[in-house]
């Protein structure tokens, strides 16, 4: 895979601000695209989460969630070792299950990308939000954002509308940024069990996403916005 070099993403820091993830960019701390996307869940997915904790247990849950994330986070080293031709081998347990994951993303997903502009790319809109694609390169002739998902399980269509938010927001952020015009995100996803699945957002259904996401954004800061003169009504009462 070819390296195309014509884009220059920046450094950042994350921190966290009210236990919220933001990125500091040098100029402004913005919170990130998943901070936005948990403070403005439905009342019908908090609820549907809280019922899945209760039927399985809090404890059973957690461990569900933290050998997600730990198994995420090693496909994706994989995966960007891989990009950049590192050498690079872990043996543990979940490392093992990890590389297999990956394997599977590189030979049903990867070949289709001709060249990538950058991996782990930090994007942000100024005043708004920040984040971290995990990919930026061409798909099958076109300029794309492209995220690597780990699963316990295959996933339908409808389940992974925060995905297609963040890809809208990554594109956004760096249509601005870097003044492209990318109309196309890849969710790349490979099961714990090895099976891989592709969802493809362009178009028309690209652009409803980018719409929904703005919605995401205005919601977030008038929540912000109201809490905070909840706060100061309390500190002048008090």
């Amino acid at each position: 895979m070819k390296h195309n070099n014509c884009y220059i993403y920046p450094k950042t820091v994350r921190e966290a601000i009210d236990g919220q993830r933001h990125y500091d960019t040098g100029k402004e701390k913005l919170p990130s695209v998943t901070t936005i996307l948990k403070a403005t869940e439905s009342e019908e997915k908090k609820a549907s989460l809280a019922a899945w904790a209760a039927r399985i247990g809090n404890e059973a849950a957690e461990k569900i969630k933290d050998d997600a994330a730990v198994r995420g986070t090693a496909m994706h080293k994989i995966l960007e070792k891989y990009v950049l031709e590192q050498g690079y081998l872990d043996l543990t347990k979940v490392g093992q299950n990890a590389h297999n994951m990956a394997i599977r993303v590189i030979e049903q997903g990867l070949h289709n990308v001709s060249e990538y502009y950058g991996i782990e790319c930090t994007l942000f809109y100024p005043g708004l939000y920040a984040g971290q694609t995990d990919m930026v390169g061409v798909h099958k002739g076109d300029d794309a954002i492209i995220d690597f998902k780990q699963t316990n399980k295959p996933k339908k269509n409808e389940w992974i509308t925060d995905y297609k938010l963040q890809l809208a927001a990554y594109a956004m952020a760096h249509n601005y940024m870097h003044k492209t015009e990318i109309t196309k995100g890849v969710i790349m996803m490979c099961s714990k069990d090895n099976y891989y699945q592709e969802f493809v957002v362009e178009g028309d259904e690209f652009k409803k996403y980018q719409h929904q996401w703005l919605g995401k954004v205005s919601q977030f800061y008038e929540q912000r916005h109201a809490a905070k003169s909840d706060d100061g009504e309390a500190k002048q009462t008090s």
